[in-house]
């Protein structure tokens, strides 16, 4: 049975404590069985009980970018030059209605990109620091005194359980003593018959042994 699935229940408040030699015993087993077990086992094996690893699946998209990642080329995932202000020197150089049209559209573009970003830096000058602190406080601190109320809540538990366990032994600590003492009554008398019985065993033998010289002389 994997260790992973075995349940062991102890009985601490009805059990004594193991003495110094009796822990150094199970350990000295314990050191054993893992040993044994681990040189058993090669170290590229996958512990038993365990699902085999699965091949991952992507997508092109995704392949595609690990592709990138792998071979170093820089992401280009937006175009910047729609927000770069068109060179004066061409502009005189254009001489179609078309193009004309092209470069006033970026610079409306690019006036509007600028437009905003200048909006954008006010307000995190007016509002920035006051929501970074809101945001530190609410975010972090926040979960920070959840995990804390969690922590406590599962100790509190804990200490319920724990309560109510030892309350169980304590129910239960006559009765299994009794039938501790019955285990090794019989397991005594048991020893008893079966040392009666080699001895009569003997005495049979004994007398077939007699017998036979008897009827020998």
């Amino acid at each position: 049975m994997s260790f992973r699935t075995t349940v062991h229940e102890s009985l601490p408040y009805i059990d004594p404590e193991p003495t110094p030699a009796e822990r150094s015993a199970a350990e000295a087993l314990i050191a054993a069985e893992l040993s044994s077990s681990s040189s058993s086992q090669p170290a590229s094996e996958a512990p038993s009980g365990l699902p085999a690893l699965r091949e991952p699946v992507f997508s092109p998209l995704m392949a595609q970018e690990l592709e990138r990642v792998a071979s170093k080329q820089p992401l280009k995932a937006i175009d910047t030059s729609r927000y770069e202000a068109p060179d004066p020197s061409s502009v005189s150089s254009l001489s179609s209605p078309d193009e004309l049209r092209e470069t006033l559209s970026r610079a409306y573009a690019v006036s509007t990109y600028l437009a905003g970003r200048e909006a954008h830096l006010r307000l995190l000058e007016a509002h920035g620091r006051n929501a970074w602190l809101v945001g530190n406080w609410s975010g972090p601190e926040a979960e920070a005194a959840a995990l804390e109320g969690e922590l406590a809540a599962a100790r509190r538990e804990i200490d319920r359980v724990n309560v109510r366990r030892r309350q169980a032994q304590d129910e239960a600590a006559g009765e299994l003593r009794g039938l501790e003492d019955a285990w090794r009554r019989g397991v005594g008398r048991v020893l008893e018959a079966e040392a009666a019985a080699e001895a009569l065993r003997r005495q049979v033998l004994e007398r077939r042994r007699e017998g036979g010289e008897g009827v020998a002389a």
